[in-house]
């Protein structure tokens, strides 16, 4: 009763915000999201993967889009402000991107060549008087084959990478673009545009309340009428609690939630709701430490982690909203291969290789995690851990939590293992999108990418996997991407090189009164396909 209370308090906040008030001709949705605050609004969002759904691909574009309006299907790279990217033949380190003509900021102004330079100068030229130390810090380990770019003409750029990269259009979907009139405009106070953002998207930031919400109005002019937004108002209400967020909806004061709460499913469909949840490429795992000096250098007591783990228990905590995960992707993906080392439920195994490594219940290995309170993609952060935690209490390995907020979260994980301020903690929880191939295997395992290049957090480094990943890269022939990629995976999961938990679901409760919205296979969810029509 206590948290429905607050959920109560929070519905006034929202009324006295304007947001609640007498029926209206325009339609508004009301979206309870699983965040502490509003991403950052300026043009590459904090707050990790999830969050470009919500301030990211709504107020802006990117060059190189991510197919999100279908939901029988994985999706695939489509055009967005850049119609077509072709690497060039004689050398392929060069990309040229043509750009879309015609398309206007909200503020009026012409996107244009200028502006991609402008806003790649914002986050990867730090003596650039418009570089953004806070959103270069959310994007720039997201591009980092990016060596340099320059315009060719007003309508073309092209970005040379560091080596030949056959998976760089992956890295662009990641990429959003802002108006430099507006930065003018405001000040060229990126604080004051965080109020007054301007991109190129389907939707306007109309209200910014930090902590509270924002409200996001149908851009009618927007240059891509097959994705005008179905509502003409949706305002987003940060909800890191899913027992909040699950009563809010069952109170009327909000029209949808992501991850509602698992006990309460049964509630949730008997007053009506709609539970949408779809396949999804996305991991719940604890990044090890390799580095010297932590206990899982040692390959038997990571595999004894991945052992104790009954993944169907953690499902049942989850009220079905989450499949086992048995390696960085799951077993239908083409990049899982066939690894030797079977992840599964072996009590008796994972105790007989804590014992061989010199401990044992009785005499136990102490080790401290890095976790999340909550937050979008951590699903049951807290009561997953705790029952993770009595789980690997059971081979004779205490692990002890530093719970932190997502945000603090994601600067760990982007410093890596070695930083300083890593001292004594040897694991790190961050679930993530695995829906591309820069995304399930490069970026995490590649030596090249050991944190702070990439978010290789705990410094895994394997030359056989280095060695076909590069041999991938530098390949244009999907069907033989596949093959490497397969080979890599079946590699590293051999290695344990993570612990692996569960694949999310992505799972969303809608009021009756919301008629329409595509559940991508994807993380990412395209906002503008909901509506009450």
């Amino acid at each position: 009763m206590k948290r429905f209370g607050s959920a109560l308090v929070l519905a006034a906040m929202i009324a006295a915000a304007g947001v609640i008030g007498p029926a209206r001709a325009e339609s508004v949705v009301r979206y309870g999201i699983s965040m502490a605050d509003i991403p950052l609004t300026t043009g590459q969002p904090d707050r990790g993967a999830g969050a470009y759904q919500f301030t990211g691909y709504t107020i802006y574009d990117p060059l190189v889009a991510w197919e999100m309006n279908v939901a029988d299907r994985p999706g695939k790279l489509v055009p967005g402000l850049a119609t077509e990217w072709k690497v060039d033949e004689s050398d392929k380190t060069k990309w040229r991107f043509t750009l879309r003509k015609g398309v206007k900021f909200h503020d009026g102004s012409d996107f244009n060549a200028d502006a991609v330079i402008w806003n790649l100068d914002k986050v990867l030229n730090e003596k650039a008087p418009q570089f953004d130390k806070r959103q270069s810090a959310q994007v720039k380990t997201r591009l980092p084959s990016v060596k340099s770019y320059a315009k060719i003409d007003d309508s073309t750029i092209e970005i040379t990478t560091k080596a030949v990269d056959s998976f760089f259009p992956y890295q662009m979907l990641w990429f959003l673009v802002s108006s430099p009139a507006q930065y003018d405009k405001v000040g060229k106070d990126w604080d004051k545009f965080a109020a007054q953002p301007s991109g190129t998207g389907p939707f306007k930031l109309t209200k910014l309340v930090p902590r509270e919400l924002a409200e996001l109005t149908r851009n009618a002019d927007y240059w891509d009428k097959a994705r005008l937004p179905k509502t003409d108002k949706l305002v987003l209400v940060p909800m890191p609690e899913a027992l909040t967020r699950t009563n809010a909806l069952l109170a009327g004061q909000v029209d949808l939630i992501e991850t509602p709460a698992p006990d309460a499913v049964p509630q949730l469909k008997s007053a009506g709701m709609k539970l949408v949840d779809n396949v999804t490429p996305h991991v719940w795992n604890y990044h090890l430490s390799v580095l010297p000096g932590s206990p899982w250098t040692d390959v038997r007591l990571r595999k004894a982690l991945n052992l104790a783990i009954d993944r169907d228990a953690v499902v049942g905590l989850m009220n079905g909203l989450a499949k086992p995960a048995v390696g960085q992707v799951d077993p239908s993906s083409p990049w899982f291969g066939k690894p030797t080392f079977k992840i599964k439920y072996d009590l008796a195994e994972a105790k007989r290789l804590v014992k061989e490594a010199g401990y044992s219940p009785e005499k136990p290995l102490k080790a401290k995690f890095i976790i999340a309170t909550g937050g979008t993609g951590q699903m049951l952060s807290l009561p997953m851990n705790e029952f993770l935690q009595q789980s690997f209490k059971e081979i004779g390995i205490d692990v002890e939590f530093k719970v932190v907020e997502l945000e603090v979260l994601y600067t760990a994980w982007r410093k890596g293992a070695a930083d300083e301020s890593m001292a004594g903690i040897t694991a790190n929880n961050i679930a993530y999108v695995t829906s591309d191939p820069l995304y399930a295997i490069v970026r995490f395992f590649h030596s090249g990418q050991v944190a702070p290049v990439g978010v290789n957090w705990g410094g895994y480094k394997n030359p056989k996997v280095d060695a076909l990943i590069d041999e991938a890269k530098t390949n244009f022939d999907p069907v033989k991407q596949d093959e490497l990629l397969a080979q890599a995976h079946a590699q590293i999961v051999d290695d344990a090189a993570l612990v692996w938990v569960v694949h999310d679901t992505n799972p969303h409760a809608l009021s009756p009164k919301v008629k329409s919205f595509v559940q991508a296979q994807h993380w990412f969810q395209d906002l503008t396909t909901i509506g009450l029509q």
